[in-house]
């Protein structure tokens, strides 16, 4: 009988994550200085982020070794498994393979512990005893909540106004936790108060998210604070996916050709596909890579490759990434972890050269292979997870099409079991796709600051 599950033991949990950086075909434009417009140098991130860290961020060592303290925690629920999809391939009647990475079986319910884990650390032994945040879904905010209990930090979670309300077991779980949460834009914080004098009924972005969270860590000594995706050492720890990832598909004796992640910062996409493309770049093989965005967000198909703030009161450093500028409103989609702005500086690299490929779909197709994947596989993924599922499905369609037997493997970073709502509103042809508003977006773009 043919395998599902590709399994790992324990002491297959990788002990170095793999850095990127030292693989890209040139350096990373350098972070700028928000007032000077000068680079950045370490001392100036040390009012948000311990050394550790911020080191982490500006190396370029292939190889960064993982602390035993954080493969402990990892062993939680690492290594996850790599399913076969066989399911799903006869209900689509394709010739290809599909693989799914699950991140799901996490505490939390995504990928996003193995940076929360980490962050948590490093913060922890710098002798941090408060962390503020932002989240967009909550999968974030739950992951740095769920971490924060392990390591005995207070977190404090600035949640998107509009992902507050839809998602309230998720408001629920982070307080399980122990962090306190949030809705943004709030009125703690000058940032949040400036938003709403305008705006009363604002529904929030990440990038508001953002610089209430970074105001209120830059403003306490003991106070830092932690991303969730986009920077350089999210993405470096998160590489853990496609790591083990490689050493299963050793294990089954098969390979990819189409890799897919969805995109909103990028850290699952970078997670499970970066050590893969350094393969690329280091000529030893070829894949192709496509990352999967909301057509309401549209950041790397629409945007521009420009420095930009990464929130929106300004008070973050400039990074040149895809931008859709920093007051950029996202629609009320679902996938609230994908309404970002802005996409990580690697990733934005990359589709600038050419090595990767970007599609940006809609809600409700997206919401539609969820429910097949469900059907078949059994598991709900999360919103943001559907539009990986969906751009899967497409590539084995296209492989039934031309009687091709590729190898399509995607990252399920989440379960949807706190998302019923989202999927009730499909179900009951209650979601729409809230199309982009390209008069809000151009206005939002002629703001982004000429450097």
């Amino acid at each position: 009988m043919e395998s599902k599950k590709i399994l790992l033991n324990e002491t297959d949990i990788p002990k170095f994550f793999y850095n990127i950086l030292s693989d890209l075909p040139e350096p990373l434009p350098p972070v700028l200085h928000p007032a000077t417009k000068k680079p950045i140098s370490p001392d100036d991130l040390s009012a948000l982020f311990p050394m550790d860290l911020i080191l982490q961020e500006m190396s370029t060592e292939k190889f960064i070794e993982i602390p035993d303290e954080v493969r402990d925690a990892y062993k939680i629920w690492r290594p996850t498994p790599l399913v076969r999809a066989i399911n799903l391939e006869k209900y689509l009647d394709t010739p290809a393979k599909i693989y799914y990475k699950y991140e799901g079986s996490s505490p939390s319910g995504s990928h996003k512990p193995n940076t929360a884990i980490a962050q948590a650390f490093y913060n922890k032994i710098a002798g941090i005893k408060k962390l503020t945040t932002e989240t967009g879904a909550g999968q974030w905010g739950s992951a740095l909540a769920f971490a924060g209990a392990l390591f005995n930090l207070e977190v404090k979670v600035f949640m998107v106004r509009v992902s507050y309300n839809q998602k309230p077991y998720r408001k629920i779980m982070m307080e399980s936790y122990g962090a306190k949460v949030i809705p943004s834009p709030s009125d703690i914080t000058n940032s949040g108060k400036m938003i709403l004098s305008e705006f009363p009924e604002h529904p929030g972005s990440l990038g508001i998210a953002i610089s209430e969270a970074v105001e209120v860590a830059a403003t306490n000594n003991d106070t830092n604070y932690s991303l969730g995706s986009v920077l350089n050492h999210v993405m470096l720890h998160q590489t853990i996916i496609g790591l083990e990832s490689r050493k299963q598909f050793e294990l089954a004796g098969d390979k990819p050709d189409v890799l897919i992640a969805c995109v909103g910062g990028g850290s699952n996409f970078g997670g499970f596909t970066f050590p893969f493309i350094g393969e690329m770049l280091r000529k030893e093989s070829d894949y192709k890579v496509i990352a999967v965005e909301p057509a309401a967000c549209p950041s790397l198909t629409k945007g521009i490759y420009a420095y930009d703030f990464g929130d929106t009161a300004h008070l973050t450093p400039l990074i040149k990434m895809h931008t859709l500028g920093s007051t950029f409103i996202p629609p009320k989609i679902h996938a609230g972890g994908l309404r970002y702005h802005g996409m990580a500086p690697t990733v934005s690299l990359l589709k600038e050269k050419g090595l990767i490929d970007a599609v940006a779909v809609e809600q409700n197709e997206c919401f539609q292979a969820g429910l097949i994947f469900a059907k078949t596989e059994g598991i709900i993924p999360a919103p943001e997870s559907t539009h990986a599922v969906k751009v899967a499905i497409d590539e084995a369609m296209k492989c039934k099409a031309s009687g091709e037997s590729k190898v399509i493997a995607f990252n399920l970073s989440g379960h949807g079991n706190f998302d019923l709502q989202a999927y009730e509103d499909y179900l009951s042809n209650k979601l729409n796709n809230n199309k982009l508003d390209d008069k809000l977006l151009r206005k939002s773009m002629e703001q982004i600051p000429v450097v």
